[in-house]
């Protein structure tokens, strides 16, 4: 539960309609707010944060971020099947290989972003 401090609450009532409208015209859909509230939460799992962070560093299989984290490839395909629904990272087959990489720049930004913060902190 949430707790409201006195100083979060408005003193008066008043509604600055110019800024509203503003910040209306600039709002996003509620899909595409559902789709980054996904994204968000698919990394507050401490083992797809280490995916991330391994893929952006290098492209790997299965076994090799199986191996990395000490963990069961099983284990490791049901979190990459998670990311991979959420275009978080992509597989591009090269023979019976399936190799893993970041789906795209902006990822990369987001999760480089989300480290320079906490590590500031």
């Amino acid at each position: 539960m949430v707790q409201v401090k006195e100083q979060d609450v408005c003193d008066v009532e008043f509604v600055d309609e110019e800024k509203v409208r503003s910040v209306r015209r600039q709002m996003r859909t509620d899909q595409v707010l559902e789709r980054l509230a996904e994204t968000f939460s698919a990394m507050g799992d401490a083992t797809r944060v280490k995916i991330i962070l391994a893929l952006s560093l290098a492209e790997l299989c299965v076994c090799d971020i199986a191996a990395l984290l000490n963990m069961s490839s099983p284990a490791v395909s049901h979190h990459l099947r998670i990311l991979r629904t959420l275009r978080l990272v992509k597989g591009q087959r090269r023979g019976k290989m399936v190799y893993y990489s970041l789906d795209d720049a902006h990822i990369e930004r987001l999760f480089r972003m989300g480290i320079e913060h906490v590590e500031e902190g």
